[in-house]
């Protein structure tokens, strides 16, 4: 016999929990093995998605500025960033990453994104369709209970 909605919810929240320390824990080895921070790491995963100004970067990464410029340019030193001027206006500059940086963090994440698709072949595209959509609302739920933290709300 199954077991209640509320046995079968708390089931998926303990799993979710399991699973967001699993990956704490990768990134934590991700980052020492680049010879990183965890800051680093996560302004690394933002630059993934394409260059980002440092304003961006502190956005995303929740650092001030001045601490945004040190990591910027602990990752430029180690060759796995780089400035450059914005093409539409030369005064903007941006960060990205250097083709050394997408191939070590490519090294490091590339098992987890093709055997991590492969935990997916079981799913119908409308499993993955909502699925898709429950996490961007759980993205979204945590994304304002974060913002309500750093407000003091």
């Amino acid at each position: 016999m199954r077991g209640s909605r509320q046995e079968a919810v708390a089931s998926v929240g303990a799993a979710l929990q399991r699973y967001q320390r699993s990956v704490q824990a990768f990134d934590d080895a991700a980052a020492r093995h680049l010879g990183v921070g965890p800051a680093d790491l996560r302004c690394l995963d933002w630059l993934a998605d394409g260059p980002k100004t440092a304003g961006e970067l502190a956005a995303a990464t929740g650092l001030r500025p001045a601490a945004t410029t040190a990591l910027i340019d602990r990752l430029e030193r180690k060759g796995l960033v780089e400035r450059v001027r914005s093409d539409l206006d030369r005064r903007q500059v941006h960060v990205r990453m250097t083709e050394a940086g997408q191939a070590v963090t490519w090294e490091v994440y590339r098992p987890l994104v093709e055997e991590g698709a492969s935990l997916l072949d079981r799913l119908t595209v409308d499993d993955l369709d909502r699925m898709g959509a429950l996490l961007d609302d759980m993205r979204g739920l945590t994304d304002r209970l974060r913002d309500r933290l750093v407000d003091g709300r």
